[in-house]
């Protein structure tokens, strides 16, 4: 199935306001740029109207200009092929694609085809995460048990697994995400791995020491008491997909849920912050 790319122009403070607005009529994945937002959706779910009578609402508060656009699964691996460059993250973990050499360099080699996913390593959101995986939580992971809200490509999956995890639920809305995160498991040769697709609601009972969810602020804002009810005492859940300013929010509800803040770090404003279950 097609997917439709909206790009939107917007000043990128309603970037999050706007994820939330399209997120409630299926939008499942979304990029910043510096014009503002791209937004994606499959054909079957897209509604020209229901996204005009959203548009409609913040004219008034902001300037908006907006376009659509059927972004083809063959298409979408033809154009990430050309720009993809492999990334280098606190010179411990090198992401690239297949098609690039491995470099011996680095502790750890991830290899990431992202098809429609997203979840390259590129975004600072991503990084932040890979980078706290392998060096605040790295001797967590040895053993461990590890839950991956939201999987995307399965990228964390796969670090926690390289860094010794003994068991990795992953777990992602978006069909072709989880079919991805598949083949990139196996890709890095992974075992103990296992990817669905669904959502926290439906995630099969069991508690595990670290939980990662790279998702976005609403969906944290909602859903952090839920994960809690998966993790171990003393176990950590790792959050981000946020702006730096919404860190004191989305401490409100992890403190309320019974979790304290041990860690935080930014990057061009976005924030990953690191909670340890009481």
């Amino acid at each position: 199935m097609n997917y439709i790319e909206l790009k939107l122009t917007v000043n990128p403070e309603f970037a999050d306001i706007f994820m939330a607005e399209l997120g409630e009529i299926g939008f499942e994945t979304f990029t910043e740029e510096s014009y503002g937002l791209n937004a994606y959706v499959t054909e079957d779910l897209f509604s020209e109207e229901a996204v005009d009578e959203i548009m409609e609402r913040y004219l008034a508060m902001t300037p908006i200009s907006y376009s659509y656009s059927t972004l083809e699964k063959k298409n979408w691996n033809e154009e990430w092929e050309k720009s993809y460059e492999p990334i280098s993250v606190n010179g411990l973990v090198r992401v690239r694609a297949s098609f690039h050499e491995p470099d011996d360099q680095h502790r750890f080699d991830i290899v990431i085809n992202p098809k429609m996913s997203f979840g390259t390593g590129h975004h600072e959101t991503t990084s932040m995460v890979l980078g706290i995986q392998g060096s605040q939580l790295a001797d967590e992971h040895q053993g461990k048990k590890v839950l991956d809200v939201g999987c995307g490509t399965g990228i964390l999956a796969i670090m926690a697994a390289k860094l010794g995890a003994s068991y990795v639920s992953a777990f992602d809305i978006e069909e072709w995400a989880a079919e991805n995160s598949r083949e990139n498991v196996e890709l890095n040769h992974c075992e103990g791995v296992v990817v669905r697709q669904g959502t926290i609601d439906d995630e099969p009972a069991d508690l595990y020491d670290i939980v990662l969810a790279n998702i976005n602020r609403n969906i944290l804002m909602r859903d952090i008491p839920k994960y809690v009810t998966f993790m171990l005492p003393k176990a950590y859940l790792v959050v981000s997909g946020f702006y730096e300013h919404d860190i004191a929010d989305i401490e409100q509800v992890a403190n309320e849920a019974g979790l304290k803040k041990t860690f935080f770090d930014t990057k061009n404003n976005w924030a990953s912050v690191v909670f340890e279950r009481e």
